[in-house]
C-alpha cells in the first residue's frame, strides 16, 4: 500500500512542502485538507484572506457563497477581487481566483444568500462553516444553523480596528448567542460604510479565522473553542475570554427555540421563535 506521501503527485508534494513538514500538519493533515469540504458565507473583506489561505492550503472543496457585486469600494480591502472585477459577482469572482490557483481544489461559488430556504441544507453538506459576513441578522442564522444540524462554526467580525472571533466546535455551545443574548437591532450597528474599516485590520482578523480552520481540519493545537477572542488592532491586544454555554441559550442551551428554516424575518429583525 502505498503511503500518504507517494500517493501526493511530485508537484502537489512541492507545492505544499513547506507545510507537509510540519509534524503538526504531515502527509494526514495535508490528506485531511484535501478531503475538507469547507463553507464560507460572505467573500468580502473577510472572506478575500480565508479563501485564499484555505485553497492555498489546499483544502479539497470550497463552497463560495456571496449574493453581492463588487464595487469600487470595496477594493482596499477585498483582496481577492481587481478593478477590472467591478460589477461582477463576488462569488463567481473568488471561485475563478481559487481555480485559478489550484485545479486540485474544487471551487463552486454560490451566488445567492444564506437564508432560512437554503441554509441548513448547506450547513449539512459540509464539514466546517466560516462566517465572513457583515450583517448581523444573518451572523445569528449562519449560528442556529450550524447548531441544529451540528456543524463547526467559525465566526469573525471586525469594524474599524476591532475584531472578534469565537469557534463553535460541531454545533455544541457555547456559540455566538451564548455571547450576545440580545440580537442587536439591525439599525444599532454600524455598517463598514459608517465606521471605516482597514484592509489590514480585515486581514488580520481573516488570517486569524483562517487559522482556526485548518487547525480543526488537521487536528493540531488547542482552537478557540469556549472562548472568545477579542482584537484590538489599533493597540494591537489581544483577549481571550473564557465563555460558558447558557443553558438557557435559545439556539445551543436545554431548551432550543430557535428555527433556522422557519423564520422568515430572520435576517431582518432576528427574532426567534417561541
Amino acid at each position: 500500500m502505498s503511503s500518504p506521501v507517494s500517493r501526493l503527485s511530485s508537484r502537489r508534494a512541492e507545492q505544499f512542502s513547506r507545510q507537509l513538514v510540519l509534524p503538526e500538519v504531515g502527509p494526514k493533515g495535508q490528506e485531511r485538507l484535501a478531503s475538507a469540504r469547507v463553507l464560507v458565507v460572505g467573500c468580502g473583506g473577510l472572506g478575500s484572506p480565508v479563501i485564499q489561505y484555505l485553497a492555498c492550503a489546499g483544502v479539497g472543496r470550497l463552497t463560495l457563497m456571496d449574493d453581492d457585486v463588487v464595487e469600487v469600494s470595496n477594493l482596499n480591502r477585498q483582496t481577492l477581487h481587481r478593478a477590472e472585477d467591478v460589477g461582477r459577482l463576488k462569488a463567481v469572482r473568488a471561485a475563478e481566483w481559487v481555480s485559478g490557483l489550484d485545479a486540485g481544489c474544487e471551487a463552486v461559488g454560490l451566488t445567492e444568500r444564506f437564508s432560512t430556504h437554503n441554509g441548513r441544507e448547506l450547513v449539512r453538506e459540509h464539514d466546517l462553516v466560516l462566517d465572513c459576513t457583515d450583517g448581523a441578522g444573518i451572523k445569528y442564522l449562519v449560528n442556529d444553523a450550524c447548531v441544529l444540524e451540528r456543524r463547526t462554526l467559525v465566526h469573525g467580525a471586525v469594524t474599524a480596528f476591532e475584531g472578534q472571533l469565537l469557534v463553535l466546535t460541531d454545533g455544541r455551545g457555547p456559540c455566538l448567542r451564548c455571547a450576545f443574548p440580545e440580537v442587536p437591532d439591525p439599525s444599532s450597528v454600524r455598517s463598514c460604510q459608517e465606521a471605516g474599516v482597514l484592509g489590514a485590520a480585515c486581514g488580520a482578523v481573516g488570517s486569524f479565522m483562517a487559522l482556526e480552520a485548518l487547525k480543526l481540519i488537521c487536528r493540531f493545537g488547542r482552537t478557540g473553542a469556549g472562548h472568545y477572542m477579542s482584537l484590538d488592532l489599533l493597540s494591537s491586544a489581544l483577549s481571550t475570554l473564557p465563555l460558558a454555554a447558557d443553558p438557557g441559550c435559545p439556539a445551543c442551551g436545554e431548551r432550543p427555540r430557535v428555527d433556522a428554516r422557519t423564520d422568515e424575518d430572520y435576517e431582518f429583525a432576528c427574532a426567534v421563535t417561541r
